[in-house]
Formats: structure tokens, sequence, C-alpha cells
């Protein structure tokens, strides 16, 4: 504000009135002079926030890291990153001394558990025939089943290993050991990362590929604590690839670098058009009640340490306080005691206020 207009403002303030309500009475000599505009007051509608970053992640029931099962020696990696593959699939080619230490001794305890099951066949025969006594029979009964149960465990570390069921099932003696096995996809998806290379020497439980399924996605972003409020299960968010989002969990602790709290937002039409690891704008959609209107930004301002709009009304202009919903880029949602019909002042707020705190003292 200007000398010119500071001076016009305070002499103007000795002829307005001032009433409870906080109304400014002008004429239209003031009203040109404090450059004053105004703007319909518009419905609530949706309100969108200000842009937060946010990163595109891969939702964890979708993501694997596939692994080594046993130590061994790369042969062939059979994909790479960015391939679709699809469950089951072969990814890579493994040389292992422990695959063929697992099927040597799947053969033992199987050829031990069928001649324990010979050995309690025969004595089921001769207790029945009251030549042995109960206790030896009970004594071959325990030893078979617990060499039952080694067959059975050391088939499942074959299968653990990856070796598929038909091929454990198909395995006679020792001269169909393999040294080889395949490392297969454990879902559809697409290939994110290649985490080894053919002839590398892994340990078991080594990471050879990272793969994820990319039908839906999952948006991270960091809101405000006191925008976190107004959202909830369900809450819309819209992405600057022109996509919306859902919001799915919204965190219960505040980030100490930048005092937000994490909300995750699920993208499943549309996915295609973004990646893992991608950043992009979020708007988080606050959706409006009845009573939200929509004003300007440059209508808001402070009178007393509350946020209030100046109203025309009849011969003057009213301060009116309301309370903000939501902020945008140039407009803020709003409720108070105003409506649709009405016009606020977006031009000339300055000098209307010091006019209309000079004339109320």
């Amino acid at each position: 504000m200007n000398m010119r207009l500071s001076t016009l403002v305070l002499a103007s303030a000795l002829s307005i009135g001032v009433n409870a309500a906080q109304k400014a009475v002008i004429d239209d000599a003031q009203r040109a002079a404090f450059g004053i505009e105004t703007a319909i007051v518009q419905p609530g509608q949706d309100a969108l926030s200000k842009p937060y970053p946010a990163k595109v992640t891969v939702p964890n029931a979708q993501h694997r890291v596939v692994s080594a099962p046993l130590d061994g020696v790369i042969e062939t990696l059979l994909v790479a990153e960015g391939e679709h593959v699809a469950k089951g699939q072969p990814l890579a080619r493994l040389r292992s001394q422990g695959l063929l230490d697992r099927q040597a001794a799947y053969l033992e305890s199987r050829t031990r558990r069928v001649l324990s099951g010979e050995t309690l066949a025969r004595d089921r025969q001769l207790y029945n025939d009251g030549i042995i006594a109960r206790r030896r029979l009970l004594e071959s009964r325990s030893a078979h089943r617990e060499l039952v149960t080694a067959e059975a465990r050391d088939r499942q570390a074959l299968t653990l290993a990856g070796m598929p069921e038909a091929a454990v099932a198909a395995l006679k003696g020792v001269d169909q050991l393999s040294t080889t096995l395949d490392v297969v996809a454990p879902l559809d998806g697409v290939v994110l990362e290649q985490l080894a290379t053919a002839g590398q020497r892994l340990a078991a439980a080594d990471p050879l590929y990272r793969l994820g399924d990319l039908s839906t996605l999952w948006i991270e972003v960091h809101v405000p604590l006191d925008e976190v409020a107004q959202l909830g299960a369900g809450s819309a968010v819209q992405l600057s690839p022109g996509l919306v989002a859902k919001v799915i969990t919204i965190g219960r602790m505040v980030h100490g670098t930048d005092q937000g709290v994490l909300v995750r937002a699920e993208v499943d039409s549309g996915a295609e058009r973004l990646r893992p690891g991608q950043f992009v704008e979020a708007r988080l959609v606050h959706t409006a009640d009845s009573a939200a209107l929509r004003v300007p930004a440059a209508a808001l301002l402070r009178i007393d340490g509350a946020d209030q709009v100046f109203v025309e009304r009849d011969d003057g202009y009213e301060a009116v306080p309301v309370d903000v919903i939501s902020r945008e880029a140039d407009e803020v949602i709003v409720k108070g005691a105003l409506s649709t019909s009405e016009r606020v002042v977006i031009s000339g707020t300055v000098a209307l206020k010091a006019a209309l705190l000079a004339g109320g003292q």
C-alpha cells in the first residue's frame, strides 16, 4: 500500500461505519480508491491438494526375489531384465553338487524304507504264527515308521531345492542322478532386475532375479499431518499421467525427515503406464460436503487470528469467518456463513482490512 493510499484509507476510516458484524460501509469513490474487485462464490465440488511427489512400487504380495536353492554355479541364465515370464518357466540353470547329494540321500532312504517294509511284513507273519514276541513286532513297526519319515524328509528336500515332483518320482537309481537344476518363476510377471551373471558361484539363498506382477501397482506419498485427517480408505488420488489411485492404507507414524505420514494408494486401471521406481505427482482428492464452497485464494485473509473473507452485502463488505477445508493452487475450499449467490472480494482486501480495523478503533 503506497503513501497516498494509506492516507486515503485512514481518512476513509473516519467515515466508514463498522457494526457488530464487522461490516464496512463504503461509497463508490472509496471502492475505486481501494481497487476492490469481487468474484462469485462457487460450489465446493471435489477439492485437489497441492501436488506431492509419489513413488511407484510393486505390492508386497506381487513381488518375489528368486534365489539359488542350493550352493552351485550358474550354468545358464535364460531370461533378462524386462522380459515377461510365466509361472513355472525356467529362469536359470544351476550345476550343484548339493543336488547330487540330496538325490543320493533320497535314494538311500527309499531303499532302507523298502527293506524295512519287507522286514515288518515278515515279522508280522512270524508274530501271527506265534514264533516271535509282540515286542519284536512293535520294534520292527517303529523302525519302519522312522524310515518312512526319513524318506519323506529327503523327498521334500529335493522338491524344496526345485526338483519337479515328476522328476523325483522318476528317480529310480544312481544312474539317473543329475547335477543340473532349473530355477523356475514363482509367478506370472516381469523380470525387474537381474542380480547374478553366468558362471558365478552362488551360496544357497543368494539372489538371482527380482520379479514382479505389475497388473496392479502401489503409489506411496508422504502427506502433511494436517491433511491426513481428511483422508480415508477409498479416497481418490489423481496422478500426473492422468490416472486415478485409491487409498488403501494410511500410516500411523510421522516421518522425521519431512513430518509427513505415509499414504499408500493402489492403481489397478492403467498400471501399465507406470513403472516401479518412477516418481509421479500426486494430488489428493478431498470430497466436499454440501456446505463446502470454493473461493479464490486471493479472497482469504487473516483478521484477529482467524481466516475470513470479505463478502459484498448491500452497501458494504462484511468480514465473514470461514473454515478452510483444503487449499489448491489458486482456490480454497471453505465452509462458512456465505452462499453461491454472493460475491467475495479478491482485490483490495488489504486496504479494506486496514480501513475496517481503523474504523473499528
